[in-house]
């Protein structure tokens, strides 16, 4: 191949394969203008997430390495160091020399620019406790050096939580207005969010996936059969969309946790030998075939019809 490459013979062959071929391909889905928007914004909430989740993680590493006793104080708090009132307490005191020198009134202050109302004295006590325990130091110039860099990323952390916040009202503002948000948020597990979710994967063109057993492979919860010869292995799925498996998990696990037919199909599948992800994606695949026929026919979930109850035997008296 001599690598030469040429935009006018690209159109050429793309446009030789649409003749001949174009039987073999599939078109593309016709999703209404309400369900593209919901696309873009589910997403880009989705994106704004992920970088949200980076930048704590980035902050956590940089805290664990010159100032553990801050990720100690916040480590039984809702939301870690990513929640508004230790965000707000790390911007005043982002060395321990400083977090040392912090009053009281201080931390009350700070607590309640971040939102906080209820509560402020006993936790600012309880703040203000634990910053000042002993603990290893850095050089004093040393843990500036490392309080700039962390201020920094605390300037990272602040816009992507702003962003998710903003992106994720308007994602559930806009997956309101659409005709499918009665039938997907009628799911365990499914809210506003997930669902918006699920419906920018999905789309609401009704021909797009020939069955339900389609869309369980698009969204990588039906496992992959390889078989050669006396060899046969079942695994999961590698290819698929990366974004509707993300929310799969999310929506099994809090299925999964809740009491009911769901939680009891999870159990099943544990007690059958599945470990934790392998029994989430058994009940992942059971759930997406549930949604697509609900969409399919325009009804609501019903638990008693998806999850009949197991046929009982009564046993024979012994003769």
């Amino acid at each position: 191949m001599s690598g030469k490459k040429s935009d006018h013979g690209d159109a050429v062959t793309l446009a030789n394969i649409l003749r001949t071929d174009i039987d073999q391909h599939r078109r593309l889905p016709a999703d209404t203008e309400l369900a593209q928007s919901i696309t873009v914004l589910a997403r880009a909430h989705q994106d704004a997430t992920w970088r949200r989740n980076r930048a704590g993680n980035e902050l956590r590493s940089l805290l664990r390495e010159y100032f553990p006793g801050f990720l100690h104080a916040f480590a039984d708090r809702p939301g870690g160091i990513t929640a508004p009132e230790a965000r707000a307490v790390l911007a005043i005191a982002a060395t321990p020399a400083k977090a040392a020198r912090l009053s009281k009134p201080q931390i009350t202050a700070a607590l309640r620019r971040a939102g906080r109302q209820r509560g402020l004295t006993t936790l600012a006590a309880t703040i203000h406790q634990q910053l000042r325990l002993p603990q290893l130091r850095h050089p004093a110039p040393v843990e500036d050096a490392f309080g700039i860099q962390a201020v920094a990323l605390l300037a990272t952390l602040d816009a992507e939580c702003a962003n998710v916040d903003r992106l994720g009202e308007a994602t559930a503002a806009t997956f309101a207005q659409h005709a499918d948000h009665r039938i997907i948020t009628s799911f365990v597990g499914v809210g506003d969010l997930t669902g918006a979710r699920l419906l920018a994967e999905i789309g609401d063109d009704r021909t797009r996936f020939a069955d339900a057993r389609a869309l369980k492979a698009f969204a990588g919860s039906a496992p992959v059969t390889k078989a050669s010869g006396r060899s046969i292995r079942i695994t999961h799925r590698h290819v698929k969309n990366n974004r509707l498996a993300a929310v799969g998990f999310v929506w099994a696990f809090i299925a999964a946790g809740c009491e009911g037919p769901t939680r009891a199909h999870y159990l099943t599948r544990r007690d059958h030998g599945d470990r934790h992800p392998a029994a989430l994606r058994h009940l992942y695949n059971r759930m997406l075939g549930q949604l697509y026929h609900c969409l399919q026919t325009s009804q609501t979930y019903d638990p008693i019809k998806a999850y009949r109850p197991p046929p009982t035997h009564p046993t024979r008296a012994a003769a």
